[in-house]
């Protein structure tokens, strides 16, 4: 069983910049890879960034490369997503998800997700 919990939502402003984080607890290994994704009204689940757990590597959406990081701090079991530059079009819900399964995990068909978090940009 993996627990998953995202924070650091909030409301900013466009061009500012926020950092969510997701605490990762449970049954997680160095196999698992830990992924963001945001949902926004009326659009589906985007995956935006994976990071391996184990130190493999780590991809970032083309769309949102030159704004979007994402870290991994193994001590704290968390995963964080830095984002800058934000735009009003990043509103939305911020979820993370895990899995050991790579592409089934970035194509949202992981049962393990958090709550979401909220991110609201205004222009």
């Amino acid at each position: 069983q993996v627990q998953l919990t995202e924070s650091g939502g909030g409301s900013v402003q466009a061009g500012g910049s926020l950092r969510v984080s997701c605490s990762v607890s449970g049954d997680v290994h160095r196999d698992y890879f830990v992924a963001w994704f945001r949902q926004s009204q009326g659009k589906e689940r985007q995956w935006l960034a994976v990071i391996s757990a184990g130190g493999g590597g780590s991809d970032v959406w083309d769309s949102v490369r030159d704004r979007f990081a994402i870290s991994l701090d193994n001590a704290k079991n968390t995963v964080y997503l830095q984002m800058n530059n934000l735009k009003s079009e990043d509103t939305g819900i911020y979820y993370c998800s895990a899995s050991t399964a790579y592409s089934s995990l970035v194509m949202g068909r992981s049962r393990n997700w958090g709550q979401g978090t909220q991110v609201t940009v205004s222009s």
